[in-house]
């Protein structure tokens, strides 16, 4: 039996072959679950169609997060094709490229309100249409990243966003708890994404990862599906409001040296 089996899981964010949300669709499908993926629009369909063939999708909607009529559509479709609902994942997150490459400070208000709409009200905004449809209880995990509590360089208003983004992870485990539904977060450490190639200097910093983590490894799209399959299982029913590290270890870090310095 698989860790999902019986289970209709929602996949809002799939993207291409390397996006976190694919690898955990991957896992999903491979645990028993009834999938339904939804992505943001027209430039990314060719790249995804392929994807939900692959993985069985019962389900395939665009839905562009910041437009409150595509999120009732999209949950419409889901209540039409499966009935009910017992897992959402959100992997959605987006800022200016150029509120990325200067100085936080110089964040533009326009900047500022986009990456905060798109990457952390929409976990809200997905949550509170998909909770009617849980009507057994059921899981929302979303995607954060260490930047929300340390300063990553040139992470900027991202790291902004995914702070607010794992308080928003705390207020609706908070609320939804008595219904039986629980909100977490998983924070992979740097991997290479669509998103992550959008970050100046991302290559040296995820060399410089792999060289001081202390498992001289880096997550891989399996590893956070495996971790994201078992989070929205029956096996973590009492966890909730939880930021769940897959980073090799890095987050426990203070000041990291390259290994060859240890000795200086």
């Amino acid at each position: 039996m698989g860790l999902l089996d019986g289970k209709t899981a929602l996949i809002v964010g799939v993207a291409n072959r390397g996006s976190i949300a694919w690898g955990i669709a991957q896992a999903f499908t491979a645990e028993g679950a009834r999938l339904g993926l939804s992505y943001a629009g027209p430039a990314v369909e060719d790249r995804v169609r392929p994807l939900a063939e692959q993985a069985g999708a019962e389900l395939l909607e665009a839905c562009d997060v910041t437009d409150d009529a595509a999120v009732d559509r999209l949950f419409e479709r889901v209540e039409r094709v499966f009935g009910r609902l017992d897992v959402l994942v959100h992997s959605v997150a987006y800022a200016e490229r150029d509120d990325l490459a200067g100085r936080f400070v110089d964040t533009s208000r326009e900047g500022f309100q986009t990456a905060l709409d798109i990457s952390a009200y929409s976990l809200v905004a997905l949550a509170r249409r998909a909770a009617p449809l849980m009507t057994d209880g059921g899981a929302i995990l979303t995607m954060t990243a260490h930047g929300s509590v340390t300063v990553l360089p040139r992470y900027n208003v991202m790291g902004v966003a995914k702070a607010a983004l794992e308080a928003c992870v705390r207020y609706l485990a908070d609320d939804l708890g008595p219904d039986g539904i629980r909100v977490n977060a998983l924070s992979p450490g740097a991997m290479k994404t669509l998103a992550a190639a959008t970050v100046p200097g991302f290559r040296a910093a995820y060399r410089h990862t792999r060289r001081v983590n202390p498992l001289r490894t880096m997550a891989t799209l399996e590893d956070v599906g495996r971790t994201a399959a078992w989070l929205c299982s029956d096996g973590a029913r009492a966890i909730t409001g939880e930021i769940v590290y897959v980073d090799a270890g890095y987050h426990i870090l203070g000041l990291t040296m390259p290994p060859e310095d240890d000795a200086d």
